[in-house]
């Protein structure tokens, strides 16, 4: 049996590698190593890809949501309300801006922020919501939209984990993660759905407008060169990187199956298990596992048992964001957000990625369910 890793990255690289080859090669060649034609042609493909009008690459995940809180006006004081349970780049984009990160908790079965803990939050200072679409799978932006409508707030998606999902609104429309809000962000860091071979992020809208103003900021406020219109940042896709993606998204459809079926295997394995809960699919929402997480509450001593066996296993989250010594100042404590503290202590996420075959996973579930036994 192979190894079994968290991420299989070379392996996913090895059936593709003639291709990434070529397409690098090709940017060597022509000297085009930030900007250029390459990184266009990734954008316009990946608009396509998502049905959205606007694809804006820059350097990461981190920086499309900063750039987005800028480019929306966010000023320093504003309230921006974000789950806690999720990646601190959420709340530390905010922060770096002076803004306020509210911290909501999330719904235990999706782990993602809902329209009724958001809007029990929402002050008179309250500008933005951030949905993290955690794990894969959309939050309920059905519920989410109406509510910023209603009271006036921009929508930042951060889809850094779900690139792709398909979403189903109450009215039969379909959305797309990350471009159904105002600005939608994601990362393309290597163990993405959709990664790159090094640092890569971008940012989604419809809006025409904003999408002007996200480029104009994320090149230090230029839309005509050395015309500075607003103070910017330095964020930018590069064209080694661009080529990797655009390779990897004509496979990302074949990507999103192997890990759904992975899922399956897994769901199946585990249903019998009465102290395992499996992920929870939302009746919205397609799911593209970029992990998946179950929940138990023996959690350390299974990632311990699993580890003794060669199998790697991750806790994301340990700590929520309300509790973390960063945002110490921000008055949350302990209690503030019970359902985020006790998924801290719960989740245990598996193997999950594209090169994952049923050797290997009968092998990790076999482990868990001995441990359970």
């Amino acid at each position: 049996m192979r190894r079994i890793e968290m991420v299989d990255l070379k392996g996913q690289y090895l059936k593709i590698k003639k291709e990434v080859d070529e397409r690098i090669a090709d940017v060597i060649a022509s000297a085009a190593f930030v900007k250029g034609a390459g990184v266009e042609l990734f954008c316009r493909n990946m608009e396509q890809f998502l049905c959205v009008k606007h694809v804006i690459p820059c350097g990461n995940g981190t920086d499309a949501l900063q750039i987005s809180m800028m480019a929306l006006g966010l000023k320093p004081g504003d309230e921006i309300i974000v789950p806690s349970f999720t990646f601190i780049a959420t709340a530390e984009a905010a922060a770096l801006l002076g803004l306020k990160p509210v911290f909501c908790d999330v719904d235990e079965d999706t782990f993602c922020i809902s329209a009724d803990k958001v809007e029990a939050l929402i002050t008179e200072r309250t500008k933005a919501i951030v949905p993290v679409h955690l794990f894969g799978q959309n939050a309920d932006m059905d519920a989410i939209m109406k509510l910023a409508e209603k009271h006036e707030l921009f929508v930042i998606e951060d889809a850094c984990q779900s690139v792709s999902a398909r979403y189903r609104f109450a009215d039969g429309r379909e959305g797309v993660s990350g471009c159904m809000g105002h600005v939608g962000c994601t990362s393309f860091f290597p163990s993405k759905n959709l990664g790159c071979f090094g640092d890569g992020g971008a940012m989604f809208t419809n809006d025409d407008n904003l999408a002007n103003v996200l480029r104009s900021v994320a090149n230090h406020g230029m839309e005509v060169r050395y015309h500075h219109d607003r103070v910017g940042v330095n964020s930018r896709l590069d064209g080694i990187q661009a080529a990797v993606l655009d390779v990897k998204l004509r496979y990302l459809d074949d990507y999103t199956r192997a890990r759904q079926r992975a899922a399956e295997f897994y769901d199946s394995a585990f249903m019998d298990v009465e102290q395992i809960k499996c992920p929870v699919r939302s009746a919205d929402s397609a799911h593209v596992f970029h992990q998946y997480t179950i929940q138990t509450e023996r959690r350390d001593d299974l990632k311990a048992f699993l580890a003794e066996r060669g199998i790697p296993s991750m806790v994301y989250y340990p700590i929520p964001l309300h509790l973390q010594k960063a945002f110490a100042g921000s008055g949350f404590k302990v209690g503030d957000c019970p359902v985020s503290e006790r998924l801290a202590k719960r989740v245990l996420s598996l193997p999950m990625h594209t090169e994952l075959d049923e050797e290997q996973l009968e092998f990790i579930v076999s482990n868990v369910k001995d441990f359970f036994a």
